[in-house]
């Protein structure tokens, strides 16, 4: 098995290129997003499409993501809904949302997708004392601290048989270390304790490498 990076993105473009042809939609999206000088730490375009087909076979109609950025995988989510589906999707900056909000109109999917801005922990407890339909599917990839938070609170809003997707859980290995006093590892790993714990929870991590590195995602179903 290979180590070396460069055979990982290779790979990854060879994935990308035969099962994820160009896309104008989601490229202007990207480009978009650099021209406005967000960070490029969007998900791969195969990774992408996993989002997207994981959305698919759950049946999802309500999405609910947390943390927007560009609105890259916001799109890639929003196009496996139907016509009455609806994505939530909040993201803390007002920069990064307005060029999400372009990206989604541009794709179309601006009648059945909202952005809320702000810090995430306050808009979720808005959301909650709303008391809104549950969502069938979460996507967490905001800041890596608050990942129990965030898992904590898509318990609150999802149901049985719902999916929870936590992103970027390897930390660059270092998700193994109990001593870390980095706030993204601590609370990446107070998240996979829980999703461990916690009896409405049956999870799993899986390590991946390609154009984005070495990393990797949770997955957890909500159980009865």
């Amino acid at each position: 098995m290979s180590t070396n990076p460069t055979h990982w993105t290779k790979v990854d473009n060879y994935f990308t290129d035969l099962l994820t042809p160009a896309d104008p939609v989601l490229t202007a999206a990207l480009q978009d997003s650099e021209a406005a000088g967000l960070p490029a730490i969007n998900v791969a375009p195969n990774q992408g499409k996993l989002l997207h087909l994981l959305a698919q076979l759950q049946g999802a109609h309500r999405i609910l993501e947390i943390g927007t950025l560009g609105g890259y995988s916001t799109i890639w989510l929003a196009r496996a809904l139907p016509a009455d589906g609806h994505l939530l999707t909040l993201e803390y900056s007002p920069k990064h949302a307005e060029v999400a909000a372009a990206n989604l109109t541009r794709a179309g999917l601006d009648k059945i997708t909202e952005i809320r801005t702000g810090p995430a922990l306050d808009s979720l407890a808005t959301l909650h004392a709303e008391s809104p339909a549950p969502f069938d599917l979460v996507f967490i990839d905001a800041d890596k601290a608050n990942n129990p938070h965030y898992v904590e609170w898509s318990l609150k809003l999802t149901r049985p048989g719902s999916l929870i997707i936590v992103d970027n859980v390897v930390r660059g290995g270092e998700v193994t270390n109990p001593k870390s006093d980095d706030p993204s590892i601590r609370g990446t790993r107070a998240a996979l304790e829980l999703i461990a714990s916690h009896p409405k929870l049956d999870g799993t991590a899986v390590q991946t490498v390609g154009t984005k590195g070495y990393d990797g995602f949770a997955l957890a179903r909500v159980l009865d």
